[in-house]
């Protein structure tokens, strides 16, 4: 079979461990597409998820975020380096300004349901996504299939090798995450938002001011 001789050639050994315990779920994680698209020269198999998991890198430096290190530009609530790191903690300044991902199963928001209420960007506070846009993928972060219109913005990432789309605080540029598409979730967008629990803030209350 071409899989095997995929794995056996080109996965590293946690890679090709975790293929091989994943052979049987209708999703196989493995670091990109890329590997399949490189070998049988077409577009990347469906059945192959785009995100590492939790278990092949636990802790993800800054860097693997995105491609650009830092949140550049003018935004209606944008502030002074200075200011942002006077008001927020390290790890958020770390992800939100720096583009950084935090470790998988690592967020209390990512088994968090509730039928009412609205995440909003912990930087500047601008509600992002409503609670009926949470959805549980498995993937160790909190994941929507859509947003709030008009409260994000979307860049193409080419870090590490991979073409992905990383999703921004439209109001003050902070970094969420990356949004995928045709994983096959039963949604109505087919899109998971991958975002950094430490990027989102909840309030019950606030759906009722939108």
């Amino acid at each position: 079979m071409l899989l095997p001789r995929i794995i056996k050639r080109y996965a590293t050994p946690a890679t090709a461990s975790a293929l091989a315990l994943g052979l049987s779920s209708p999703l196989l994680y493995t670091a990109s597409n890329q590997i399949a698209t490189r070998i049988v020269g077409a577009a990347p198999l469906r059945s192959f998820q785009t995100t590492t998991p939790w278990y092949l890198h636990p802790s993800k430096p800054a860097s693997m975020g995105s491609d650009a290190s830092k949140v550049t530009g003018n935004f209606p609530k944008g502030k002074s380096e200075s200011e942002w790191r006077a008001q927020l903690s390290p790890e958020q300044f770390r992800i939100l300004r720096e583009k950084g991902t935090e470790p998988g199963f690592s967020s209390e928001l990512d088994s968090h349901y509730p039928k009412e209420g609205v995440y909003s960007c912990a930087g500047c506070h601008t509600p992002l996504y409503k609670a009926s846009h949470k959805f549980k993928s498995g993937c160790g972060w909190p994941a929507f299939f859509d947003a709030i219109p008009g409260t994000i913005d979307r860049h193409v990432d080419r870090s590490w090798g991979m073409k992905r789309v990383e999703i921004t605080c439209k109001a003050c540029g902070g970094h969420l995450g990356h949004v995928f598409e045709g994983e096959g979730f039963n949604n109505p967008t087919d899109e998971r938002h991958c975002v950094n629990g430490v990027s989102i803030r909840f309030d019950e209350n606030a759906e009722q001011k939108l």
